[in-house]
């Protein structure tokens, strides 16, 4: 009988806890509506560029750098994958330790080389290095690297909440930047002499430059490239990308904390019932920002995650040259349960294809919830 009242007594306080949680979401507002965004200005774009033109050398060297236990899978691979296929810079993928980056919500990755290696390689340091979100913003190797990579002349790049990481090394005092809607607020709280720039993908000010979501790094790289080696290099890539136009602008009034946002998140918390693993087979070659952007899209369901599989434990070399090691060594995965929307297409249109597929399955809050993680705006 005791352990009868004990139980009944949990299932009260939680359903009390749903019950305030509800409320609090009810009070939240509902979805804006979308925008129509004002071009960019010649003078802004031409200021932008040249802010981001390479530092160094004629052919820049890159460094994306990543903590070993937990980095953001596409802030990571997307940058890699679009600057390797511009081949128009060096482009090191780089960890603080030895060892596999284990990125996040999927996908595990083999480094080129340590920071210490790259310092070694490289003692002039980097023309550009990208900080993407990580696990910790206090990790002590990676802080003091982009400082001292910053203090030999690199410009840095803060992609998604890895700007609260370019922030917390001191290099946005006084400087313009943005970031990811969902951390703003804190970013501008605990960097008081920064300016929070709305509306922009991305915001470049003298050596430091900073994006919004996760999704911002594909017209975020487009342009590094477009100020490293001209328009027509980058329309090129844009091109195989599958996005033909882009720009920095955006609505930033799409992504407020919302009603339908925090109600799906709590109801696909807690149907645990309904987890699903789904899997996608790692081929050579493969495209490694198409990759990235499906099992991320896929991961962020709060219904699933996401394992790559191969044959072989050995790692498998992408497209762009990036080692992913598999999670799990199999011949096949069960036929329902393997990710669609990996095929020949872009990766944009593969992120497309991603949503739809995710909305086919679990409806299309869900897909609304996990394109609003991803900060991917809605069109008109």
């Amino acid at each position: 009988m005791k352990l009868k009242h004990i139980l009944w007594g949990i299932v009260g306080l939680l359903a009390i806890g749903l019950a305030g949680f509800a409320g609090w979401v009810a009070m939240l507002p509902p979805p804006p509506a979308v925008a129509e965004q004002r071009p960019i200005a010649e003078t802004e774009t031409t200021a932008t560029l040249a802010a981001l033109k390479p530092p160094k050398r004629e052919r820049p060297v890159i460094a994306i750098i990543g903590i070993n236990d937990a980095t953001e899978v596409t802030d990571f691979v997307m940058p890699y994958g679009i600057l390797k296929r511009a081949d128009v810079a060096d482009v090191f993928a780089v960890s603080t330790a030895e060892g596999a980056i284990d990125l996040y919500p999927a996908l595990n990755v083999e480094p080129d080389m340590t920071v210490a290696e790259f310092d070694a390689a490289h003692p002039e340091g980097a023309d550009y290095v990208i900080v993407p979100q990580m696990s910790r913003h206090d990790d002590a190797t990676a802080l003091g690297w982009i400082k001292a990579q910053a203090e030999k002349g690199a410009t840095v790049f803060g992609v998604c909440v890895g700007g609260t990481i370019v922030a917390k090394a001191g290099l946005l005092d006084g400087k313009r930047g943005t970031t990811h809607w969902f951390y703003a607020d804190d970013m501008v709280e605990e960097h008081p002499t920064m300016t929070y720039v709305p509306n922009r993908r991305m915001v470049a000010d003298e050596r430091v430059a900073t994006t919004t979501g996760i999704t911002a790094s594909m017209p975020a790289m487009l342009t590094l490239i477009e100020a490293i080696a001209g328009r027509a290099k980058a329309e090129e890539v844009a091109a195989g990308l599958g996005m033909p136009q882009w720009d920095i602008r955006h609505d930033g009034g799409q992504f407020k904390f919302n009603r339908p946002f925090a109600l799906t998140a709590m109801v696909n918390t807690v149907s645990v019932w309904d987890r699903e693993t789904f899997g996608i087979k790692l081929t050579p070659n493969m495209d490694e920002v198409a990759l990235a952007l499906v099992a991320d899209a896929w991961a962020r369901t709060y219904l699933a995650s996401v394992d790559t599989f191969a044959a072989s434990p050995e790692p498998v070399v992408s497209l762009g040259g990036l080692r992913i090691l598999p999670d799990v060594t199999a011949e096949s995965w069960p036929e329902n349960r393997l990710v669609p929307g990996l095929g020949s297409e872009p990766p944009a249109k593969a992120l497309d294809g991603a949503l739809a597929a995710i909305e086919t399955r679990y409806g299309n809050r869900t897909r609304d919830f996990v394109a609003f993680q991803l900060e991917y705006p809605k069109q008109n």
